[in-house]
């Protein structure tokens, strides 16, 4: 029964290898405080870089260099609009990740 079970999960893990590799990546990109707190900010909505920095209350050139990650790791998105740039999240299973580390970390007291 126990052999079963380790064959069973073995072949399980072996078969997603890819998937772990992927969320690995997401979760290495987002492990960082400030970047995390700016995909809470973004949240569902589009937000421009400087609505980004008045949310999470730090420089525009920290902000910019974590949105640089971000995006490069294939977190967000951007686009421009004349001299702004707008970010969102890329990919919907992001949101729902960040919703559910919110629901077990964060305290219901506001």
């Amino acid at each position: 029964m126990l052999v079963s079970l380790v064959t069973e999960v073995k072949d399980t893990i072996i078969a997603h290898d890819q998937d772990i590799e992927r969320a690995a990546f997401a979760l290495k990109a987002m492990s960082h405080p400030l970047r995390l707190k700016i995909l809470c900010a973004v949240g569902e909505s589009e937000l421009s870089v400087q609505s980004i920095v008045d949310c999470v209350g730090t420089t525009q050139s920290n902000v910019s260099q974590h949105l640089a990650r971000l995006r490069d790791k294939e977190i967000l998105a951007s686009r421009r609009d004349a001299n702004r740039i707008y970010y969102r999240v890329k990919d919907e299973r992001t949101l729902r990740l960040v919703e559910m580390m919110r629901d077990v970390f964060c305290s219901s007291e506001q």
